[in-house]
């Protein structure tokens, strides 16, 4: 038996399906970014982040409820300071210095979002820390403190039965409306150094248990280690960009690939790797781009994605096609 020299982590083998037919909502911290361009990247159906990244499990819940709600911004809900216009809640991509391009462009996620939350079949929420800013003039955690002065806030830490209270009836809520959907919960394998190791530490428990606890409540909720994976399976430094807190991108591929083994059919990944072939060979930069060798190459790329499309009408291939086509007439 051969010497083994790292600490496996043990996958959540079998604890559902992800398919290409099935919508996904990701929310949460920007590693939930990184597998959602992952997705992406291999034709899955997804909407990332309506709100921009989020961190807290709690302004994460709150703005789902905003979805539920059918809430829509108007200027009332903005905030505006040294010559911008933003939101509490959202990332400051959503900032502008034109109030109406900002809530144009709240509004237009966030009916996106809406849209996906009513179908989606999978909603995988990324937390990334149990600590939290709350505004002291109402006393309401925010989503993003926008680099405005320490004094406007206080800071604290979750208590897990307060997330769990939070996500339970937030889940019993999206049920009401999408009965289907499944619950994917991780803890960003981003570990967050203001408050020391050992406070990073107390952090992430908090995330853990409350994790814990809601998929003993709920069997629609499952839990996928990308954190242990981090810790444990890449501990080694190569592994950390130059901040030593962040994963490196071969890291997220590493985490990524323990992700497809877990969730992923073997027709699931057939159709993956029979895609980031057509993928490769769009990303091909030819020396003559109207040889009749590229011709033929462009269209022999066009004929895989069409009966790719004809095996999976549910893929959305149309930004190929049209490149292929354009490419085809220059």
């Amino acid at each position: 038996m051969p010497m083994e020299f790292r600490t496996k982590v043990e996958l959540p083998v079998g604890q559902g399906e992800i398919r290409h037919s099935d919508p996904i909502l990701l929310w949460g911290s920007c590693f939930a970014e990184n597998i959602g361009k992952l997705l992406m990247d291999n034709k899955f159906h997804c909407d990332v982040n309506p709100f921009g990244i989020l961190y807290n499990p709690l302004s994460i819940a709150k703005s789902v409820s905003l979805l539920l709600d059918n809430k829509v911004y108007s200027a009332a809900d903005l905030r505006f300071d040294k010559g911008i216009w933003y939101s509490l809640m959202h990332h400051s991509s959503f900032s502008s210095a034109d109030q109406s391009e900002c809530l144009e462009k709240i509004n237009f996620r966030m009916a996106k979002g809406r849209e996906m939350l009513g179908k989606a079949k999978w909603m995988i929420f990324t937390w990334g820390t149990a600590r939290v800013y709350e505004w002291k003039e109402n006393g309401e955690i925010v989503g993003n403190c926008h680099k405005l002065p320490d004094r406007l806030f206080t800071r604290r830490l979750l208590e897990v039965e307060e997330i769990v209270s939070a996500f339970a009836s937030l889940l019993e809520r999206i049920r009401q409306v999408n009965p289907e959907v499944q619950f994917l919960f991780t803890v960003s394998p981003i570990r967050h150094a203001k408050d020391g190791m050992h406070g990073n530490q107390l952090n992430k428990a908090v995330l853990l248990l409350a994790i814990e606890r809601l998929c003993q409540l709920f069997s629609s909720c499952h839990y996928f280690p990308s954190y242990e994976i981090m810790l444990d399976e890449l501990r080694d430094y190569r592994f950390y960009a130059d901040d030593m807190l962040h994963p490196t991108p071969l890291a997220v591929s590493y985490i990524w690939e323990c992700f497809c083994e877990s969730f992923f059919t073997a027709d699931t990944l057939r159709v993956m790797k029979e895609w980031q072939d057509i993928r490769k060979g769009l990303e091909h930069r030819p020396f003559d781009a109207k040889s009749t060798a590229y011709y033929t190459f462009l269209s022999q790329i066009m004929l895989k994605i069409e009966r790719l499309k004809e095996k999976f009408p549910y893929l959305d291939v149309q930004n190929e096609i049209a490149l292929c086509q354009t490419r085809l007439k220059k």
